[in-house]
């Protein structure tokens, strides 16, 4: 893979040379789109390569807005000019590059600036921050991690650059990333991976597990995140000329499909939002609403519940929390908090915490 240059100066160059690749380590995976592929024709190289390079960014622009863009604004994507979508841009990188005297074709990375993105963004949706992109950690277990496995390997290829869901997996030597490998895919919560989760900003993790079984691997994904109940989705796939190891490129795919398909299931969780809402308790002991206080102190994303006024048999209060009120909701229901909306307001209710699906699990 080299570094693409704009035309400029010597001395220009010269610094260019030495920032691009420094940024393109440090770029956002959520702002970086791989994989796009150009090939333009024109009466010089240099004038193909220009062409397909700005033929390229629409592309890249399109998967990008699709990862940033709550679901009710997809239909609002803008459609920019190429002088606009070089405004967007920190730089790219080109693999598989061929060129003659008058064609030029690659395999394009993008890279998008984040504070660019925000000012589109917010033209669209006035309350869009940064901190609403979401970024994926992606722990592969066969059947636990390893950073060097043939299945945590096949996730790491340019292809699942262009993917909707901008996604990590652990690196590195640090003490975190190393007890990963003690998890078991079953027992793996948010706060085992928390850590190593906060380097990349991601508020969710995936947890894929491959289980190798007669003609086929199974391919299991446990999502989890700040205040969300795991969820668990499984897929068959079938071995490749009876090899385990040559068929994990065509898991890798799988999971990506799966967990894009989790992503689409539910809006992010905005950390940047703070909102507030009043709800009744009925209550018919103080045991009652000590219950549901401690539960309510598990969720990360409830800042803090304070009684607004009481009466015989009722209990008014104020919750301030992040998001929105689904996902509050969300949030408490496996704690055993039920929010509801009725005619007269918010109602905050116990009920025993639902046990996980049962399923067949290898």
């Amino acid at each position: 893979m080299r570094q693409i240059l704009p035309r400029s100066a010597p001395f220009l160059a010269l610094a260019f040379a030495v920032l691009l690749p420094l940024a393109a380590r440090a770029a956002d995976p959520t702002f970086t789109v791989s994989g796009i592929h150009v090939d333009a024709s024109a009466a010089s190289a240099a004038a193909a390569q220009a062409i397909a390079i700005d033929q390229g960014r629409p592309k890249a622009w399109d998967i990008l807005y699709k990862r940033v863009a709550r679901q009710t604004d997809l239909a609002k994507e803008p459609k920019l000019d190429a002088i606009a979508l070089r405004g967007l841009a920190r730089g790219y990188t080109v693999s598989n590059e061929r060129r003659s005297t008058t064609r030029y074709v690659a395999d394009v990375t993008y890279i998008f600036s984040p504070e660019a993105v925000a000012r589109v963004m917010r033209a669209i949706a006035p309350g869009y921050a940064v901190t609403q992109a979401r970024r994926i950690l992606l722990i592969p277990m066969a059947p636990t991690f390893s950073r060097d496995s043939a299945w945590s390997t096949a996730f790491v290829s340019p292809r699942f650059g262009g993917s909707l869901v901008p996604f990590i997996v652990p690196s590195g030597g640090s003490a975190d990333v190393k007890e990963l490998s003690r998890l078991q895919f079953d027992s793996t919560n948010w706060a085992d991976v928390e850590l190593v989760a906060a380097r990349i900003h991601a508020t969710e993790a995936v947890v894929a597990l491959a289980v190798p079984i007669p003609g086929k691997i199974q391919v299991w994904l446990k999502r989890i995140g700040i205040a969300e109940m795991p969820t668990k989705v499984a897929y068959d796939v079938p071995l490749v000329q009876n090899s385990v190891a040559l068929t994990y490129a065509a898991a890798a795919d799988q999971a990506v499909h799966g967990i894009e398909d989790l992503w689409r299931q539910k809006a992010p969780l905005d950390l940047s939002a703070r909102n507030t809402l009043v709800a009744d308790i009925r209550v018919s002991s103080p045991g009652q609403w000590s219950t549901i206080q401690n539960a309510m102190s598990l969720i990360a994303t409830v800042r803090d519940v304070s009684i607004v006024a009481m009466d015989i048999g009722v209990m008014r209060v104020s919750v301030s929390y992040l998001g929105t009120p689904d996902q509050l909701h969300d949030a408490l229901a496996p704690v055993g908090v039920i929010l509801t909306k009725e005619e007269a307001g918010w109602t905050l209710a116990y009920a025993p915490p639902p046990k996980p699906t049962a399923a067949a699990f290898p």
